[in-house]
């Protein structure tokens, strides 16, 4: 068996009151890390964790929020930066001649706000802790969309592919203080807001993924926990994805 070396972590997920934040703020709970569970939506502690209420898109909120971990534990070892929100939307939508619809500001902004801003003002918040901790690891959700694109995700997409972009400048910029920084490209994820989509829907995603099944949120966890690991030690500056194969099969 593989030793993780996380026993008694301290460990920030954002996003965790569902999905793939909670099952992941669950696996780490189960490995014996203090975890502190983020969420702009109401929400549970893991055993032996605490939840916060938090706007990662508010500075003010997220530096207050970190204070409040490093009071109670002392650091921040490891940051999940999973929180995301969708607005979709076509960039400009034309039918019949004339223009139907377009993306707005709003929903660019907010998926922008939360998807990437968010990570940025998560991570600026945690560094400090890790280095004076002597490391750490930041790990970014990003997406297969943020891969290969996808109609009508212009927001979604841009923020993905910035997250690994951001996720390359700090493995570079942070290594020194022994901070690994890597991102997670999850595939097709049977949350709940997956799970209620048309069965017609669900079925053309395992069809589209050559392991012929939609992941669960543990395999995203679980995926989490391996490069928070020291089994993962060497690993820094990646995009890991989790998807079935679905980009080789794209």
């Amino acid at each position: 068996m593989i030793e993780t070396g996380l026993r008694n972590k301290v460990v920030v997920v954002t996003g965790g009151a569902a999905g793939i934040g909670k099952a992941t703020a669950r696996r780490f709970a189960q490995e014996g890390c203090r975890v502190a569970s983020w969420d702009v939506k109401d929400g549970a502690a893991e055993e032996g964790g605490i939840f916060q209420k938090v706007d990662t898109g508010n500075s003010v909120a997220v530096d207050a929020a970190v204070r409040e971990v490093v009071a109670r534990w002392g650091t921040v070892n490891v940051l999940v930066n999973n929180a995301g929100i969708l607005r979709d939307g076509q960039l400009v939508k034309y039918k019949d001649g004339a223009v139907a619809g377009i993306m707005s500001d709003e929903q660019f902004d907010a998926v922008i706000n939360v998807n990437l801003k968010g990570v940025f003002l998560c991570a600026r918040a945690v560094v400090p802790h890790m280095i004076a901790g002597g490391g750490g690891v930041i790990l970014n959700a990003s997406s297969v969309v943020g891969l290969y694109g996808n109609f009508g995700q212009t927001n979604y997409v841009a923020a993905k592919s910035g997250l690994i972009g951001m996720t390359r400048v700090w493995a570079r910029e942070l290594g020194k203080y022994h901070i690994r920084v890597n991102a997670v490209a999850p595939g097709f994820i049977m949350t709940d807001m997956v799970k209620a989509m048309p069965e017609k829907i669900l079925q053309g995603m395992k069809d589209h993924t050559p392991l012929g099944r939609a992941g669960e949120p543990e395999d995203i966890a679980n995926a989490y926990l391996w490069l928070a690991s020291e089994a993962a030690s060497f690993v820094s500056g990646t995009v890991l994805s989790v998807d079935g194969g679905v980009v080789t099969g794209t």
